[in-house]
């Protein structure tokens, strides 16, 4: 079992890089995004980053989830077939980072992280308004298939930035408002991060320590996040989301390649 020793400095840059992450994540998803540099900075394995990550990210994203639920933002029934089909993806996908290299995950992760950082800053945002869910059709099922499964699979495989899919994907795949979108983007990426974090344990790829408290300061930045955008709306997320997208991609090219 990997064992970390960390000093208080460390220790308190990790949690204050979870309750950002927490916050983030909540309005827009991209919390990943802080916390994987921050992880693998402190010196854990890829594997155990990629673990230990989805323990504390998991707080996170099932206080968000069960808020937007609480305010009717997310129906379960609704988005069964999205449910099933990320839980699926997440499996298969963490199954497989499994096998990868701590070299190639070290040289795999930094590129993803980038990728994820520019598609959200180039993608758009549903400005559709209103409660109302799609009109339930073939289409809408396979749409919550091939997006569940190609999402779930994609955090099982790396994590950072899949909230931030969900929210643009929903966008372009769904005629919603923003605020259902967010509600259904926080509670896939909880499920993918549940299923993800059990098959990481049966691994043995988990710091627990580590990860239960950044998971505290991550479900405390859920939970300001998801009023937040709730009470302010749209006009509160897309600002958040475009400034958290530039500023991550700027640093994590400079980072790579500079």
């Amino acid at each position: 079992m990997f064992e970390l020793a960390l000093d208080p400095t460390t220790l308190a840059v990790l949690c204050a890089a979870a309750l950002a992450a927490g916050f983030i994540d909540a309005i827009a998803g991209g919390g990943g995004l802080l916390t994987v540099p921050a992880l693998l900075t402190a010196g854990l394995p890829p594997h155990v980053t990629l673990g230990t990550n989805k323990l504390a990210a998991s707080f996170g994203s099932l206080t968000a989830s069960y808020t937007y639920y609480k305010k009717n933002l997310f129906s379960p029934k609704f988005w069964a077939n999205s449910i099933i089909a990320t839980a699926i993806g997440a499996v298969i996908g963490t199954l497989i980072v499994d096998h990868l290299s701590i070299e190639f995950l070290n040289k795999l992760l930094p590129i993803i992280i980038i990728m994820v950082a520019c598609y959200s800053l180039f993608g758009s945002l549903s400005t559709t308004q209103g409660d109302d869910l799609p009109k339930v059709t073939p289409l809408l099922k396979l749409k919550q298939w091939l997006q569940g499964l190609a999402l779930g699979f994609f955090d099982g495989v790396a994590g950072p930035g899949a909230g931030t899919f969900w929210t643009a994907s929903n966008s372009l795949f769904y005629k919603m408002s923003l605020l259902l979108n967010c509600g259904l983007a926080r509670s896939m990426n909880f499920v993918s991060n549940f299923i993800s974090l059990i098959t990481f344990v049966a691994l043995g790829h988990v710091n627990f320590l580590l990860g239960l408290i950044m998971g505290f300061f991550i479900m405390l930045g859920a939970w300001i996040g998801a009023h937040s955008a709730i009470r302010f709306g749209g006009k509160f997320i897309r600002p958040v989301f475009n400034t958290m997208v530039i500023l991550l991609a700027l640093k994590l090219i400079y980072e790579a390649y500079l």
